[in-house]
Order: C-alpha cells, then structure tokens, then sequence
C-alpha cells in the first residue's frame, strides 16, 4: 500500500512516501518556517522526484495528536484535504507512538517526552520485541497522557528499566530527569529524536494492515488537553456561574 504520512505536530514539518515496507522518500524540515508554508512543497516534491502520481497514493497518515494545536490543526486539515480530493482514507497515528517508533529496536523502555508546557509532558512509556517472524513490534507500555514530569519519572524509577528518552523536552526535562531518575539511562541522538514522517510511515503500515483507518470527514486530532483560549473560556465560565449562585444565595 502506497501511503503518504505527514507530520506537522510540532517544531518539524516532515512528509514520507512509502510503499509497503519500502520508504520511497522523506523531507525534514526544523525552521522557522510555518509548516503552512512547507508541507505541501514537500508532498509536490516528493511525488515528483519518486515519480509516483497522486492516483497511485492510496491512504495518508498523519501525526494525530498530542503535540502543537496549531501544528495538528495544519497537519489535519492538509490530510483532510488530500484525502478528499484523492479519495483516500486517513490513518491516524498517536503522535507519541510515532516518535517512539523512531527507536524501534531499542533496548529497554523508550520514552517520548514532548513540552506541553506548565511542568506537564505529552508521553507514554514504550518497548520493543521481535516476533516469530523476526520482525519487530512495539509494545504500549503506557498510553499517550498528559502529565507532569513527576509523574512519568515516577513511573520509570517503578519499572526498573534503563529507559531512552526522545522528544522536544529533552532540553526543558533534562535537568529534572538527571535528579530523580534512579534508572539507567540515555538520549536519543538528534537524527531520532524528534519528529519523523518516516517513522510515522512505518507504524502507519502496521495500522493499515489491522484496518485501522477512517474516512477524512471523520477525522479529527486529539489534543488530549484543551488549548489555553478554551482554558480561559472555561475558567470564565466557572466565575460567572459561582457569580450568578452567589447572586442567588443572597437573594434568599
């Protein structure tokens, strides 16, 4: 199956063609250029440089969430868009899992950490087996969350585990994890650590295979938190609803 994966779900901007097991090509992006401005280059000029055409695309994956809101919201309305226009399913990745992915193969725990700003983290926990088919397939350990960095360093001194790290938190969590980590442990290097359509291209394969996939009008990104607006607009709420109550226990 010939799937183009696109991953706009933070910092990088990455786009992959893929066909079967085989990668036919990828472009990495980490600049200051708004993935608006990048994604859709990319898919041009990958179709155009493997020589594939956009009938012969028959899925798009993207990086479904956790990760930037505006990243996913551009991630998911270019994949909507494509798949509309091409008539193709959306399959949509877990961010996190993708980025474990990244480290297939590893050994021990792998552990994402992305900054989700205010102390907390997008991450799960992650481990890595080969089958009787000598091919090697990740285990969810711990689901994607959102939780702050105490919990997860937690979690891993209980498993007692040497755990790899990945993730655009590596620079913001690093000192915290070098205190209260009691576990061996290691970074990824940059070539894997932070987003790939790649990597998001391989597990996309797999979740192809057990049909795990959707239609574009259905898809939608999961933030797994709400975004800051919708924070205030809540909190705005609240004050106003104990401020009509307060209104009425006076006026009894």
């Amino acid at each position: 199956m010939k799937i183009l994966s696109l991953d706009a779900s933070g910092n990088v901007a990455s786009a992959a063609l893929s066909d079967g097991d085989k990668l036919l090509g990828e472009y990495t992006m980490n600049t200051k250029m708004t993935h608006s401005q990048t994604l859709l280059p990319m898919v041009d000029a990958l179709l155009t440089l493997t020589g594939e055409s956009k009938q012969s695309i028959e899925a798009i994956a993207v990086a479904g969430g956790p990760g930037s809101f505006t990243g996913l919201r551009i991630g998911s309305a270019t994949a909507k868009g494509l798949a509309f226009a091409w008539n193709v399913p959306i399959i949509s990745v877990p961010t996190v899992d993708a980025i474990a992915y990244n480290m297939a193969g590893a050994e021990g725990l792998v552990c994402p950490i992305l900054d989700a700003r205010r102390q907390q983290t997008y991450t799960g926990i992650y481990a890595f087996h080969t089958n009787v088919d000598h091919k090697i397939e990740m285990d969810v350990v711990r689901p994607e969350c959102a939780v702050k960095i105490e919990e997860i360093v937690d979690d891993l001194n209980q498993r007692g585990q040497k755990v790899t790290f990945l993730g655009d938190g590596i620079p913001v969590f690093k000192d915290y994890i070098a205190e209260h980590l009691t576990m061996p442990y290691a970074f990824a290097p940059f070539h894997e650590r932070l987003q790939r359509a790649g990597a998001l291209a391989a597990l996309a394969s797999v979740y192809a295979a057990e049909g795990k996939m959707e239609k574009g009008e259905d898809h939608r990104p999961n933030y797994l938190r709400d975004s800051q607006a919708e924070r205030e607009r809540k909190k705005n709420l609240k004050e106003v609803s104990n401020s009509v109550d307060n209104l009425h226990q006076n006026d009894k």
